[in-house]
């Protein structure tokens, strides 16, 4: 069982279900309806859809600036055993390689039933940064959905979980879960 202190967690594709609002700014800002979830098989998009690199770019950095209209939606059950560990343990610990923590932080305070301490969210700007931060934190395990990311944690001395997902569906030794009732299952509370 997993102590919620030692547990950190990624935001991007394990809280925040931000691929489908990438499609859904595709379709209704740019009426590209070719595209389904399933064929993001990669993390860098460029290389497994079919769509204009720069388009690609307009859309990931509207949805890092938060200016879309489509709503960002937390991952099935996400907010739901966040709040569950936000009780027992704060403040809990996100990590992203976004490069700027505000607009995300933002949105997790609406869609969390928490006080504003009950969350910290660590912009590092790159993927590698993440084990610095995590290390300083004295973090054994940290919930990720970048299967290459998870490689040096593993190295660092961090137990990665990988959050299933099209875009990490090649052989790995890690742990991994499908949803965050697999994920409520292995945390000691």
């Amino acid at each position: 069982m997993i102590d919620p202190a030692s547990l950190a967690f990624d935001i991007d594709g394990v809280f925040a279900d931000t691929m489908s609002l990438f499609l859904d700014i595709a379709r209704e800002d740019y009426h590209i309806y070719n595209v389904n979830y399933e064929d993001i098989s990669c993390y860098i998009l460029e290389e497994c859809i079919d769509m204009d690199p720069d388009l690609i770019e307009t859309i990931l950095i509207r949805i890092m600036n938060g200016t879309h209209r489509p709503p960002l939606k937390p991952i099935a059950g996400a907010t739901r055993v966040l709040t569950r560990i936000g009780r027992i343990h704060r403040p809990i610990l996100f990590v992203t390689a976004r490069p700027y923590g505000e607009p995300i932080y933002q949105w997790m305070q609406n869609i969390l039933p928490l006080d504003g301490d009950s969350v910290e969210v660590v912009a590092t700007g790159s993927f590698d940064a993440k084990i610095d931060v995590l290390a300083n934190r004295d973090i054994s395990y940290f919930v990720e959905d970048r299967l290459e990311t998870c490689y040096p944690l593993f190295s660092s001395g961090v137990t990665p979980i990988l959050f299933k997902q099209p875009w990490n569906r090649k052989r790995h030794p890690f742990m991994e879960v499908g949803t965050w009732k697999e994920l409520e299952s292995l945390i000691d509370f």
